[in-house]
């Protein structure tokens, strides 16, 4: 006996499912946290072996829609989770998402129903909230350059995060009055991002932290500026170093000792050259 989608389940009992799963979401405590992209898994909390599983009747929803379902031992998957949902049979029928989307996050119900007496009734409802978080990346600040002689632009930017952020400068701990932020939302997976630039004079010194509020967190960058220092006209633009002035002074006496040596050893030969050519002198 096939089980086919949505169509083929009977109303009625898909509207007593949603009911009982209403309720057990009002009674449920257990809640798991994971991030977006991450894999989780959903315990059903029941033990079942596989001669009961092909005569019984499993389903898994979230919220009001219908997510994975046993019936006859057939395995049906929706396509909002095809591709990324495993049911995990022998881990107390857990239900395996990969890859989580913001969409994702909501009430979770597992039913098992088993036949007594020409009908299924149900044998355990079980119920676990999964919340799905975002957080944004340590925004990233950019030099984007001198729009002027004496101002500076940077853009400070940051994405992939939730709830909607709101960004802005600080300087000494105030905010400071900038354009209005950029925020865009990618339609497919919710997340946003979010862009503002900055211009300052660069004739003083500046300490600027770029602060991004989502929900109860935040993300924050610093940037620093420091003025350039005026140069001295008394002192020269490119001074010697004291390595290149110790280096020339070795080189300097160098010379002179090989010197000194030279002279010393050719001396006597330059006075006797010098007293000869003196001699023929005379002798002309």
């Amino acid at each position: 006996m096939g089980h086919t989608r949505r169509q083929g389940t009977p109303g009625l009992m898909l509207s007593r499912l949603l009911v009982l799963a209403g309720l057990l979401y009002l009674a449920s405590g257990r809640q798991v946290t994971k991030a977006v992209r991450e894999a989780v898994t959903l315990s059903c909390e029941y033990n079942i072996s596989v001669t009961e599983l092909d005569r019984a009747r499993v389903y898994w929803q979230k919220d009001k829609e219908m997510v994975l379902s046993i019936v006859a031992g057939r395995i049906d998957v929706w396509s909002e989770y095809k591709n990324r949902t495993i049911l995990d049979i022998a881990n107390k029928l857990s239900l395996v998402i990969l890859t989580l989307r913001l969409s994702d996050r909501g009430t979770y119900s597992c039913v098992v129903q088993k036949p007594e007496k020409g009908m299924f009734k149900l044998h355990h409802l079980s119920s676990v909230t999964l919340a799905i978080k975002a957080d944004f990346p340590t925004p990233s600040i950019t030099d984007l350059g001198n729009i002027s002689t004496d101002i500076k632009m940077i853009l400070c930017s940051t994405s992939g995060g939730f709830p909607k952020p709101l960004l802005s400068w600080l300087e000494n701990g105030e905010e400071i009055n900038t354009a209005h932020p950029t925020v865009s939302q990618d339609p497919q997976t919710e997340l946003f991002a979010v862009s503002s630039e900055l211009h300052f004079n660069m004739t003083s010194n500046h300490i600027f932290k770029c602060l991004v509020k989502y929900g109860d967190k935040t993300v924050s960058e610093t940037f620093i500026w420091q003025k350039p220092q005026p140069s001295n006209p008394d002192t020269p633009d490119h001074e010697f170093p004291a390595w290149m002035s110790f280096v020339i002074f070795i080189f300097v006496i160098s010379v002179l000792g090989v010197g000194a040596l030279v002279y010393k050893k050719c001396a006597p030969q330059w006075r006797e050259r010098r007293r000869r050519q003196t001699a023929d002198e005379d002798c002309l």
